[in-house]
Protein backbone atom coordinates (compact mmCIF):
# COMPACT_ATOMS: atom_id res chain seq x y z
CA UNK A 1 0.00 0.00 0.00
CA UNK A 2 1.21 3.52 -0.83
CA UNK A 3 0.52 5.68 2.22
CA UNK A 4 1.02 9.41 1.79
CA UNK A 5 1.34 11.77 4.76
CA UNK A 6 0.16 15.34 4.15
CA UNK A 7 1.04 17.47 7.17
CA UNK A 8 0.03 21.14 7.35
CA UNK A 9 1.57 24.06 9.19
CA UNK A 10 -0.41 24.08 12.44
CA UNK A 11 0.37 20.45 13.28
CA UNK A 12 3.68 19.94 11.49
CA UNK A 13 5.43 19.23 14.79
CA UNK A 14 3.61 15.88 14.93
CA UNK A 15 4.87 14.77 11.49
CA UNK A 16 7.76 12.67 12.88
CA UNK A 17 5.38 10.87 15.25
CA UNK A 18 3.04 10.02 12.35
CA UNK A 19 5.96 8.65 10.34
CA UNK A 20 7.18 6.59 13.31
CA UNK A 21 3.67 5.21 13.90
CA UNK A 22 3.41 4.06 10.27
CA UNK A 23 6.89 2.63 9.77
CA UNK A 24 7.64 -1.07 9.97
CA UNK A 25 4.26 -2.23 8.66
CA UNK A 26 5.34 -3.22 5.16
CA UNK A 27 3.87 -0.19 3.42
CA UNK A 28 5.53 2.47 1.29
CA UNK A 29 5.44 5.73 3.26
CA UNK A 30 5.65 9.03 1.37
CA UNK A 31 5.98 12.34 3.20
CA UNK A 32 4.46 14.63 0.56
CA UNK A 33 3.79 17.86 2.47
CA UNK A 34 5.34 19.72 5.40
CA UNK A 35 7.95 18.11 7.62
CA UNK A 36 9.18 21.24 9.41
CA UNK A 37 7.76 24.65 10.24
CA UNK A 38 10.39 26.59 8.28
CA UNK A 39 9.44 25.13 4.88
CA UNK A 40 7.95 27.36 2.21
CA UNK A 41 5.35 27.76 0.94
CA UNK A 42 3.36 27.06 4.09
CA UNK A 43 0.52 24.63 3.55
CA UNK A 44 -2.74 25.02 5.47
CA UNK A 45 -5.38 22.31 5.86
CA UNK A 46 -7.10 23.79 2.79
CA UNK A 47 -3.99 23.04 0.73
CA UNK A 48 -3.38 19.58 2.19
CA UNK A 49 -7.04 18.62 1.66
CA UNK A 50 -6.60 19.41 -2.04
CA UNK A 51 -3.25 17.60 -2.14
CA UNK A 52 -4.85 14.51 -0.60
CA UNK A 53 -7.55 14.53 -3.28
CA UNK A 54 -5.02 15.13 -6.04
CA UNK A 55 -2.87 12.17 -5.02
CA UNK A 56 -5.86 9.85 -4.59
CA UNK A 57 -7.40 10.84 -7.92
CA UNK A 58 -4.02 10.53 -9.63
CA UNK A 59 -3.64 6.99 -8.31
CA UNK A 60 -0.46 7.89 -6.42
CA UNK A 61 -1.89 7.12 -2.98
CA UNK A 62 -3.89 4.20 -1.65
CA UNK A 63 -4.31 5.91 1.72
CA UNK A 64 -3.69 9.51 2.73
CA UNK A 65 -2.97 10.44 6.34
CA UNK A 66 -3.49 14.08 7.24
CA UNK A 67 -5.03 16.15 9.95
CA UNK A 68 -4.83 19.50 11.67
CA UNK A 69 -5.33 20.92 15.15
CA UNK A 70 -8.73 19.29 15.67
CA UNK A 71 -8.80 17.10 12.56
CA UNK A 72 -12.08 18.71 11.54
CA UNK A 73 -10.62 21.24 9.10
CA UNK A 74 -8.66 18.69 7.08
CA UNK A 75 -11.67 16.34 7.11
CA UNK A 76 -13.92 19.04 5.68
CA UNK A 77 -11.30 20.20 3.18
CA UNK A 78 -10.52 16.74 1.79
CA UNK A 79 -14.20 15.81 1.65
CA UNK A 80 -14.92 18.56 -0.88
CA UNK A 81 -13.46 16.42 -3.66
CA UNK A 82 -14.58 13.32 -5.60
CA UNK A 83 -13.22 9.93 -4.68
CA UNK A 84 -12.12 10.98 -1.18
CA UNK A 85 -13.65 9.06 1.74
CA UNK A 86 -12.20 10.62 4.86
CA UNK A 87 -12.75 9.81 8.52
CA UNK A 88 -11.87 11.67 11.70
CA UNK A 89 -9.83 9.16 13.69
CA UNK A 90 -8.96 9.98 17.30
CA UNK A 91 -8.30 6.51 18.78
CA UNK A 92 -7.97 2.81 18.06
CA UNK A 93 -11.70 1.93 18.04
CA UNK A 94 -12.36 4.82 15.62
CA UNK A 95 -9.76 3.37 13.26
CA UNK A 96 -10.98 -0.22 13.69
CA UNK A 97 -14.57 0.70 12.83
CA UNK A 98 -13.67 3.17 10.06
CA UNK A 99 -11.65 0.57 8.17
CA UNK A 100 -14.26 -2.17 8.39
CA UNK A 101 -17.45 -0.18 7.95
CA UNK A 102 -16.47 2.80 5.80
CA UNK A 103 -13.53 1.35 3.87
CA UNK A 104 -12.14 4.86 3.54
CA UNK A 105 -8.99 6.06 1.83
CA UNK A 106 -8.18 9.15 3.89
CA UNK A 107 -7.56 9.61 7.62
CA UNK A 108 -7.81 12.90 9.47
CA UNK A 109 -6.05 13.05 12.84
CA UNK A 110 -6.59 15.56 15.68
CA UNK A 111 -3.01 16.61 16.28
CA UNK A 112 -3.28 19.46 18.79
CA UNK A 113 -6.67 19.18 20.50
CA UNK A 114 -6.43 16.25 22.89
CA UNK A 115 -2.90 15.46 21.74
CA UNK A 116 -0.87 15.34 24.91
CA UNK A 117 0.99 12.83 27.02
CA UNK A 118 1.33 9.51 25.09
CA UNK A 119 -0.04 11.13 21.93
CA UNK A 120 2.61 9.32 19.90
CA UNK A 121 1.56 6.03 21.51
CA UNK A 122 -2.06 6.70 20.58
CA UNK A 123 -0.98 7.20 16.95
CA UNK A 124 0.62 3.75 16.95
CA UNK A 125 -2.53 2.24 18.45
CA UNK A 126 -4.61 3.94 15.75
CA UNK A 127 -2.60 2.38 12.94
CA UNK A 128 -2.40 -0.98 14.74
CA UNK A 129 -6.19 -1.12 14.69
CA UNK A 130 -6.63 0.40 11.23
CA UNK A 131 -4.43 -2.20 9.55
CA UNK A 132 -5.77 -5.10 11.60
CA UNK A 133 -9.00 -5.33 9.61
CA UNK A 134 -10.10 -5.87 6.04
CA UNK A 135 -11.18 -2.52 4.66
CA UNK A 136 -14.86 -2.47 3.82
CA UNK A 137 -15.54 -5.94 5.23
CA UNK A 138 -18.32 -4.62 7.46
CA UNK A 139 -19.10 -4.78 11.16
CA UNK A 140 -20.89 -6.50 12.77
CA UNK A 141 -20.89 -9.50 10.45
CA UNK A 142 -24.64 -9.57 9.89
CA UNK A 143 -24.44 -5.97 8.54
CA UNK A 144 -21.60 -6.74 6.15
CA UNK A 145 -23.54 -7.00 2.89
CA UNK A 146 -25.62 -3.93 3.62
CA UNK A 147 -22.55 -1.89 4.44
CA UNK A 148 -20.75 -3.01 1.29
CA UNK A 149 -23.74 -1.89 -0.77
CA UNK A 150 -23.79 1.43 1.06
CA UNK A 151 -20.07 1.95 0.42
CA UNK A 152 -20.50 1.28 -3.30
CA UNK A 153 -23.51 3.59 -3.39
CA UNK A 154 -21.52 6.33 -1.68
CA UNK A 155 -18.82 6.03 -4.33
CA UNK A 156 -21.47 6.50 -7.02
CA UNK A 157 -22.88 9.50 -5.15
CA UNK A 158 -19.40 11.04 -4.96
CA UNK A 159 -18.94 10.66 -8.70
CA UNK A 160 -22.35 12.14 -9.48
CA UNK A 161 -22.16 14.98 -6.99
CA UNK A 162 -18.77 16.32 -8.08
CA UNK A 163 -17.28 17.73 -11.23
CA UNK A 164 -14.55 15.54 -12.82
CA UNK A 165 -11.27 16.08 -11.01
CA UNK A 166 -9.41 17.49 -14.05
CA UNK A 167 -12.08 20.22 -14.22
CA UNK A 168 -11.54 20.97 -10.54
CA UNK A 169 -7.79 21.28 -11.09
CA UNK A 170 -8.35 23.58 -14.06
CA UNK A 171 -10.68 25.91 -12.19
CA UNK A 172 -9.60 25.86 -8.54
CA UNK A 173 -8.40 29.05 -6.87
CA UNK A 174 -4.69 29.84 -7.15
CA UNK A 175 -4.48 30.16 -3.37
CA UNK A 176 -5.34 26.46 -3.08
CA UNK A 177 -3.37 24.90 -5.91
CA UNK A 178 -0.30 27.13 -6.26
CA UNK A 179 1.29 26.36 -2.84
CA UNK A 180 0.70 22.66 -3.46
CA UNK A 181 2.30 22.57 -6.90
CA UNK A 182 5.20 24.75 -5.72
CA UNK A 183 5.87 22.74 -2.58
CA UNK A 184 9.21 20.85 -2.80
CA UNK A 185 8.78 17.26 -3.95
CA UNK A 186 5.06 17.35 -4.78
CA UNK A 187 5.53 17.22 -8.54
CA UNK A 188 7.87 14.24 -8.15
CA UNK A 189 5.24 12.46 -6.09
CA UNK A 190 2.58 13.19 -8.71
CA UNK A 191 4.89 11.97 -11.49
CA UNK A 192 3.23 14.07 -14.15
CA UNK A 193 4.88 12.44 -17.17
CA UNK A 194 3.68 8.96 -16.20
CA UNK A 195 0.19 9.97 -15.06
CA UNK A 196 -2.31 7.59 -16.67
CA UNK A 197 -5.18 10.11 -16.71
CA UNK A 198 -4.38 12.30 -19.73
CA UNK A 199 -7.03 14.90 -18.84
CA UNK A 200 -5.63 15.26 -15.33
CA UNK A 201 -2.08 15.41 -16.69
CA UNK A 202 -3.05 18.22 -19.07
CA UNK A 203 -4.96 20.11 -16.38
CA UNK A 204 -2.01 20.06 -13.98
CA UNK A 205 0.36 20.98 -16.80
CA UNK A 206 -1.76 24.00 -17.70
CA UNK A 207 -1.67 25.23 -14.08
CA UNK A 208 2.12 25.01 -14.08
CA UNK A 209 2.44 27.47 -16.96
Amino acid sequence: MNIVIVSEISAVAQNPAIVAALEGRGHRIINAAMTSADQKPELTYVNTGFLAALLLNAGRADLVVGGCGTGEGFLISASQYPGVFCGLIANGPDAWLFGQINGGNCVSLPLLYGYGWAGDVNLRFIFDRLFSVEFGAGYPAHRSESQKKSRALLAAVSKTAHRPFPEIVAGIDEAVIRPVLEFPGVLNTIGLETLADAALRDAIGSRLK
